[in-house]
């Protein structure tokens, strides 16, 4: 159902009737607990129902809500639960395979509501489950529809690339710090640590005494068992009597024993299996947003091929948008301003949304304004009118969004806008 960007508050509490039964779910790892109210927020269970995150609790919830409809002659029921990490996935699912429709509740709309029952901070399963049953009742949710599996894969593989981005940085940081340790000097060889020649120096040659005893010609030959398939030549030779000089002179801490060297074989192995790990995603990436034709319509605005898939990851299909305003506050980017009486607050970012979106959103918007034509000439109106560069970007990133959904809608793409005089 959708429905508009004004009225939908209304319209979700006006679809509640007296044959509804609302539910709300408290989620947890193990146990989850669940209160089941009428449409004005009369409580209609005895107590709440404690049951697991496994099939057999699944089906003790069914049985208990069949009870409760039969009971109160109920015959539309809604489930609403906040969706807390990853544990409601599976629920919300079943639920649906059950044909009972499910809907999410923000956890802050649920921690703003706590008290409104029993005027009382005090937290618990079944009152959070009570809470989210009220927040239902008026309207506070957004549907749950699960995305078609293209979009789910493609949600799976940027989650997961993001996980391994963030190791492959820890991990490179670990080694940029056992060199400054170690071999300081490394860095004025090879300014760039993660060069096919630089790796393969810290895989055969890693501490200074390894390269005190040797000449330029056994260095390349020690690049070449490293598999490097260009190891000589007069650059080769220089590189290397610019390491041997670099050793020499080195302040690196002392290592009497082979720990060291042994730290950076695992750091370099690890590092080379992260390496390996995003090349295969990002194969899997492309030939998934190959088959949709959303990305080719996207990659005509100058996105590149990750941000495409994360905008399409966590966005999902971009033609249920009805306006780039909604994919702004999907990424809260959305405006807020705090103003009351004769207090007038700043302006700010919600930042109440997906923050993978949000990164990537700024990212792109500042690859475009360095490269794409259309986006430095409005970056440079932008500033000609007073802005920051900061705030400029920040337009444009709405600018980004209004164009896209607006592609989409229309089946087009990019078309240059250089003859546009306002940004």
């Amino acid at each position: 159902m959708k429905f508009t960007q004004n009225e939908k508050t209304n319209q979700r509490i006006e679809r509640m009737t007296s044959q509804h039964a609302v539910v709300g779910i408290d989620i947890a790892k193990d146990v989850h607990a669940a209160q089941v109210t009428d449409y004005r927020g009369r409580v209609l269970s005895n107590r709440h129902l404690s049951f697991t995150n496994t099939r057999e609790g699944f089906e003790k919830l069914g049985l208990w809500l069949q009870d409760i409809r039969g009971k109160y002659g109920k015959s539309d029921v809604i489930v609403g639960m906040e969706p807390t990490g990853h544990y409601w996935y599976n629920l919300a699912n079943w639920l649906l395979e059950q044909g009972i429709e499910v809907v999410l509740v923000n956890p802050v709309t649920t921690h703003r509501n706590k008290e409104n029952r029993d005027n009382s901070p005090s937290k618990n399963d079944p009152k959070d489950a009570l809470v989210i049953a009220d927040v239902v009742s008026r309207g506070y949710y957004t549907n749950y529809a699960p995305q078609s599996p293209v979009f789910d894969q493609i949600k799976t593989i940027t989650s997961n690339r993001e996980y391994w981005v963030k190791m492959s940085t820890s991990l490179g940081n670990r080694i940029v710090r056992w060199i400054d340790l170690y071999f300081p000097e490394f860095r004025s060889v090879f300014p760039v640590w993660d060069t096919a020649r630089s790796l393969a120096t810290l895989r055969a040659f890693p501490l200074p005494e390894d390269l005190k005893q040797l000449n330029a010609e056994l260095v390349m030959e020690g690049w070449r068992e490293q598999g490097m398939r260009r190891a000589g030549g007069a650059s080769g030779k220089a590189t290397a009597t610019q390491l041997l000089s670099a050793a020499n002179r080195s302040i690196g801490k002392p290592c009497m024993d082979v720990a060291a060297g042994q730290d950076l074989a695992r750091l370099l192995a690890a590092y080379e299996q992260t390496q390996a790990a995003l090349q295969e995603m990002e194969q899997e990436m492309e030939m998934l947003l190959n088959s949709l034709p959303l990305a080719k319509q996207l990659s005509s605005a100058g996105l590149g091929r990750v941000t495409i898939a994360v905008l399409l990851g966590c966005a999902g299909d971009l033609s249920q948008y009805a306006h780039g305003k909604q994919l702004l506050r999907r990424a809260g980017l959305n405006l807020t301003e705090r103003t009351s009486g004769k207090h007038k607050g700043q302006i700010k970012l919600s930042k109440r949304g997906d923050s993978t979106l949000r990164k990537y959103l700024f990212l792109a918007v500042l690859n475009l304004v360095r490269h794409h034509p259309d986006f430095k000439y409005w970056h440079k109106q932008n500033q000609l009118k007073g802005m920051t560069k900061l705030k400029s970007v920040f337009k444009l990133i709405g600018k980004l969004a209004r164009l896209v959904i607006g592609m989409v809608q229309r089946g087009e793409t990019y078309q240059s806008k250089l003859d546009v005089t306002a940004a």
